[in-house]
């Protein structure tokens, strides 16, 4: 039952993913959450980051940014890191995933989901069959919704923790 909020994979950050192996294992494309995925909630894109995205690209990877925000906040981190990009998905719904990979050219197996949060980001990527990496949420301040998520998701990481132990 558990298994299906449990990410194909869990890193520290951005910075701990290898693309490289993953362009060589035939991804090519990169869709990922913004909020305390890559930057803190609510945050511009950062050097660091514009740096990380233009890796991606170099490579040979399309990204699209995929976020329940606004526009207003989507779209300006989109162009500062030059993805594509859909607001207001309604994760974990799988259409807009669909839609993500239509945009960047990819399929569920030329894709890897990046985000911070089980229940909306890591579902949403697993239920369209997509290869999900979690990483650890940037910055403990957050809004009372996810805060509240957060309660269970600690409950499924720690179960997927001691599975992935065996």
């Amino acid at each position: 039952m558990l298994e299906r909020f449990y990410p194909d994979e869990y890193l520290k950050s951005i910075d701990e993913v290898d693309f490289e192996k993953y362009y060589e294992q035939g991804i090519r494309g990169i869709i990922s959450d913004i909020d305390n995925t890559l930057v803190p909630h609510g945050f511009p894109a950062d050097e660091h980051i514009i740096k990380i995205f233009e890796k991606i690209h170099g490579l040979g990877m399309e990204t699209c940014l995929i976020s329940n925000n606004d526009e207003p906040r989507v779209k300006p981190f989109a162009e500062a890191v030059r993805s594509k990009y859909i607001y207001d998905a309604h994760k974990p719904g799988r259409k807009n995933y669909m839609k993500a990979m239509e945009l960047m050219g990819t399929n569920k197996d030329t894709t890897l989901f990046l985000g911070d949060q089980i229940f909306t980001d890591v579902w949403g990527a697993n239920r369209t069959g997509i290869h999900s990496i979690m990483l650890e949420k940037i910055n403990p301040k957050e809004e009372i919704q996810i805060v509240l998520k957060r309660i269970p998701e600690k409950f499924v990481l720690w179960r997927w923790k001691r599975r992935n132990k065996k």
